[in-house]
């Protein structure tokens, strides 16, 4: 009974901390738009470019790639196909923000090198290539097992690294 009890204690302060991540991470996203706000003004100069993550950079409406911090997109586990906003600003500065995530489908799967600093994570023999940004964050090592991220409703060769497993 002690032990039934115990276990319930795990799951549900696991829940909660779970919950408590996901709503500092949306505290934080408000921040750092909040910010971008405050930073350009309505009446100063910027452009504003919508745009599909292609596993490394975004592909903007404007027909032009636009290269992507590889620390932003493995720090915010971008997909290929999320759909992001890019604010470029007077002084040059571009804030990239994703506003449309694609459904995900997480798969467990073994990391690979497959050249000097180009990672592959293998998951039910398919290959997917990772961002070595996200390999250097979870110190991963060939053969490490990893948690990815991949477009649930579309093929990619891309994936987001969640977590290390081991």
């Amino acid at each position: 009974m002690i032990n039934k009890d115990l276990s319930t204690i795990k799951q549900l302060l696991d829940l909660a901390e779970s919950n408590i991540c996901q709503a500092k991470d949306l505290l934080f996203s408000r921040e750092i738009s909040q910010k971008a706000e405050e930073l350009s003004p309505e009446n100063e100069d910027k452009t504003v470019v919508e745009g599909v993550f292609d596993g490394e950079g975004m592909m903007g409406s404007d027909k032009r790639h636009y290269d992507i911090p590889a620390n932003y997109a493995s720090k915010s586990k971008l997909v290929a196909g999320d759909i992001l906003k890019l604010t470029i600003l007077a002084d040059g500065s571009f804030l990239y923000k994703q506003i449309g995530p694609v459904k995900r489908l997480k798969k467990i799967g073994v990391l690979k090198e497959i050249s000097e600093g180009k990672f592959v994570v293998i998951c039910d023999n398919t290959q997917y290539r990772v961002l070595p940004a996200s390999i250097s964050y979870f110190k991963a090592e060939e053969g490490s097992k990893l948690t990815i991220l991949v477009p649930e409703d579309r093929p990619s060769e891309w994936a987001a690294v969640e977590n290390l497993l081991d």
